[in-house]
């Protein structure tokens, strides 16, 4: 398999390239079970992130970056929007989502009680990569539908269009990949 070496938050790792289609391909970077490189990461967003009251990111690959970002930070709370209504959540609302790296189209719930604590707050939305900005689009309406305040967009990479985003704080830009795995963004 093709890889793409490179450095995050001071940590050099190996992503593996796989397609998306005949023509793009994509550095594959999970953060599930590294956790030196998810500390690291959460070390360097906050240094740059805004004030905030609360975390928010989208289930599941931004799950341990907010969490550590949270605990790093002294947060006593962090929110969570779900890819499927759980039995314990409450007053639920919704939006639709599609991802890159996800076959279909999908929706993001979150409970009630995490909205109504959202209300009037600053809200900080996290996520490990920021490509198309769908999920991003996605966490944005939520907050936004539960009456929080976007106070940042973060992300440890991002990619393709993403990394021309002024609203958008991130560590690194991840590259694009032909067929070939040669860098084509």
């Amino acid at each position: 398999m093709l890889k793409h070496t490179m450095t995050i938050a001071g940590l050099q790792r190996d992503l593996p390239i796989c397609p998306v289609n005949e023509n793009l391909s994509i550095g594959a970077f999970v953060i599930f079970g590294d956790c030196e490189l998810t500390s690291a990461c959460a070390a360097e967003l906050l240094k740059l992130a805004p004030e905030y009251d609360y975390l928010i990111t989208a289930e599941s690959k931004g799950i341990p970056l907010a969490f550590e970002m949270a605990r790093q930070h002294g947060d006593a709370k962090w929110m969570l929007a779900r890819k499927g209504p759980k039995l314990y959540m409450q007053n639920l609302f919704s939006v639709e989502v599609k991802s890159i790296t996800t076959a279909a189209v999908q929706k993001l719930y979150l409970d009630g009680n995490d909205a109504e604590a959202m209300k009037g707050k600053r809200i900080l939305i996290v996520d490990d990569v920021i490509s198309t900005g769908e999920s991003l689009r996605a966490l944005e309406e939520l907050v936004l539908k539960a009456g929080g305040e976007i106070c940042g967009r973060m992300a440890i990479l991002a990619e393709g269009d993403a990394q021309e985003r002024t609203d958008l704080i991130y560590l690194e830009k991840l590259p694009l990949f032909n067929s070939k795995g040669e860098i084509i963004g």
